[in-house]
C-alpha cells in the first residue's frame, strides 16, 4: 500500500512540473535578453565604445611605422626636451631594435608657446622678436632678436628621419595678431605667411591640443615635454 498522500503529485508529475517551469524561466530571460537588445539597437547604444573617425586626421594613420609616439609641447624648454626625446628613441630604435626610420611613426606637437619653433628660419629672420616672446630679464633686453629658428639644426636632422611636426592653427592665428601688431601688418596676410612657412615634415592641424586626442586615439602613446 503506497503511503503517498493522495494530495501529494507521483514522481513523473512533478518531473513534469519542474520541466515546464524550466522551460517557461529560460523563455522569459531569452525575452528579457532579446528586449535589452532591441533597446540598444533602438537607441543606438554602442556595444562597446569607440572612438569617431574623422578625414582630417587620417594622416595619422598614413604614417609607416610599428611604434607609435606623439609627443606633445607647450614651451619653449618642452619643445627642446622633445627634439632630445625623440632623437633619443629613433637612435635607440635602430641602434638596439635594429629598426629603421620608417618602422616609426612620431609626431610632435607645437602648442601654446612652442607653436613659434615650427616655423622656418625665413619666419625667424623677419619676426623673430615676436617669435621669441617676452625677453625673461633686462640683460637679455639688450641682445639681438634671434634671426634664424633655434631649434633649426635639429629639427632637420629630425624631418629628415621622418618625425612629423603638427603645429596647432589657434595658436599660429594668435601668434600672427600678435606680430600684425608689433609690426603694424595684416592678421589674415601673417597668418597665412606663418602657415606657409613651416618647418620640413610641419602641418597645420585645427588645435593642438585635439592633435593630441587623436594622436592617442589611434594607438599613439604619449610623452609630455
Amino acid at each position: 500500500m503506497s503511503n503517498q498522500s493522495p494530495s501529494t503529485p507521483s514522481s513523473p508529475e512533478r518531473r513534469s512540473f519542474f520541466s515546464r517551469f524550466n522551460a517557461g524561466a529560460a523563455s522569459l530571460a531569452a525575452l528579457a535578453i532579446g528586449g535589452v537588445a532591441m533597446a540598444q539597437q533602438k537607441s543606438g547604444a554602442p556595444a562597446r565604445w569607440e572612438p569617431a573617425r574623422h578625414d582630417k586626421d587620417d594622416w595619422m594613420d598614413e604614417l609607416p611605422g610599428k611604434h607609435r609616439l606623439v609627443i606633445d609641447t607647450t614651451s619653449v624648454d618642452g619643445f627642446r626636451n622633445a627634439l632630445l626625446y625623440t632623437s633619443n628613441f629613433m637612435l635607440t630604435n635602430r641602434n638596439e631594435y635594429g629598426l629603421q626610420n620608417q618602422d616609426l611613426a612620431v609626431i610632435v606637437v607645437a602648442r601654446h608657446i612652442s607653436t613659434a619653433y615650427a616655423y622656418n628660419n625665413d619666419m625667424w629672420a623677419k619676426y623673430g622678436a615676436s617669435l621669441a616672446g617676452p625677453a625673461p630679464s633686462a640683460d637679455a633686453q639688450a641682445k639681438e632678436p634671434p634671426k634664424a629658428n633655434p631649434s633649426a639644426t635639429s629639427l632637420v636632422s629630425l624631418s629628415n628621419q621622418g618625425v612629423q611636426f603638427a603645429v596647432c592653427s589657434m595658436a599660429t592665428r594668435r601668434l600672427a595678431g600678435t606680430i600684425a601688431r608689433a609690426v603694424g601688418g595684416n592678421t589674415d596676410t601673417i597668418n597665412s605667411e606663418l602657415i606657409a612657412n613651416l618647418v620640413s615634415n610641419g602641418r597645420m592641424v585645427p588645435a593642438g591640443i585635439v592633435a593630441v586626442n587623436r594622436a592617442q586615439e589611434r594607438g599613439y602613446s604619449l610623452v609630455s615635454a
